[in-house]
């Protein structure tokens, strides 16, 4: 694993969700995901009863995550792309992604589980005044 690939997760790991992107009947779309990071790949738990993941099952998607709402430290983004799978997640994954939300949209949350084998990673920072003064404004 590249030293990107590293430090990419590990900023992934510092933050709960993000947005997978993928494309669903020709069009783009983003939808959010509660994501963890074990043994270098990604996992996700999204809801089932939007369809989104089967979109995204198969197909090479990309995944981002930041700080941009709490940056203190320095704002970071994070993406990264691989081919995406189905998976059942053992116990201990389970319990590391937490206890599920009861609702979406109104909808009984049925979880739905996946796995991105990162490919291609990118990480961008900013820290110093510039930072400081996005912070004043968020």
């Amino acid at each position: 694993m590249s030293t990107d690939e590293n430090r990419a997760l590990d900023l992934l790991s510092h933050v709960p969700h993000g947005r997978v992107a993928t494309s669903m009947r020709a069009l783009p779309f983003l939808a959010l995901a509660r994501h963890i990071v074990v043994d270098g790949k990604l996992l996700l738990r999204m809801h089932k009863g939007f369809g989104y993941h089967q979109a995204c099952v198969g197909s090479v998607v990309a995944y981002g995550a930041d700080n941009l709402g709490s940056g203190a430290d320095g704002l970071w983004s994070v993406q990264l792309v691989g081919l995406c799978e189905a998976i059942e997640p053992s116990v201990d994954e389970l319990e590391l992604f937490g206890p599920a939300p009861h609702f979406v949209d109104g909808v009984l949350f049925e979880p739905v589980y996946m796995r991105i084998e990162p490919q291609f990673v990118t990480v961008h920072s900013m820290n110093g005044a510039y930072t400081r003064q996005l912070q004043r404004v968020l």
